[in-house]
């Protein structure tokens, strides 16, 4: 096999890897706010989004977007400076708090509580107050735990049905299957994150409760 042919079966298999992480699904519980918006707005919003001009809500996530950006360069200050890495991360915990107060001040998540959600980095299953058709075009304000992180998300309704009586989602009358649109991809990158920490947890906690 040639060196060429060698790097394009890397590249397949790790955009494939990338698909199955990216579109795998959790039980979750978030706190959701979900708006109907017309086509006519979903451009001018998709573009606020994408210039980091959406308000307050999304402060949280690109701080941790830039956090994260740094990771490797506080690992270098560490192995040459324990102390000032210390300070550097004290630093960011201030900021992180200034963040979570900008988002207890958001009035359309102040008053939701924690619903529960089947997440992935492509869109989601939730319980929704009122019927929408396919194709009804969605912003979604979705905020993640423990992080606090909170996500500006464009969604396209794919189904909207019933929702069974036994599901723990029945305190709404409805079930809608989302796909989302339009999502920054620093905000997948974190959305990733998050999910791949909830299976973790839940596998480690179905680990501790089964009889040795």
């Amino acid at each position: 096999m040639t060196e060429q042919k060698k790097l394009k079966k890397q590249k397949r298999q790790a955009n494939a890897d990338e698909d199955r992480r990216s579109f795998f699904r959790i039980d979750d519980n978030v706190r959701l706010s979900v708006r109907r918006i017309s086509p006519e707005e979903l451009e001018s919003r998709v573009n606020r989004l994408e210039h980091d001009l959406a308000g307050n809500f999304t402060i949280m996530s690109s701080l941790a977007a830039i956090t994260a950006q740094m990771t490797a360069g506080l690992r270098r200050i560490e192995n040459r400076d324990p102390d000032l890495a210390a300070y550097l991360r004290a630093i960011d915990q201030k900021i992180e708090v200034i963040g979570r107060t900008f988002i207890a001040q958001e009035p359309e998540l102040a008053a939701e509580k924690a619903v529960p959600v089947n997440l992935s980095a492509g869109g989601m299953c939730a319980g929704v107050e009122e019927v929408y058709e396919p194709g009804t075009h969605l912003e979604i304000r979705m905020l993640l735990f423990p992080s606090f992180t909170g996500l500006m998300i464009y969604g396209t309704v794919v189904e909207c049905s019933p929702a069974p009586a036994a599901e723990e989602s029945s305190v709404y009358q409805h079930l809608a299957r989302i796909e989302f649109t339009h999502i920054r991809e620093q905000d997948q990158e974190l959305l990733i994150r998050h999910l791949l920490r909830r299976q973790s947890n839940q596998l480690r906690g179905r680990q501790e409760k089964e009889p040795l």
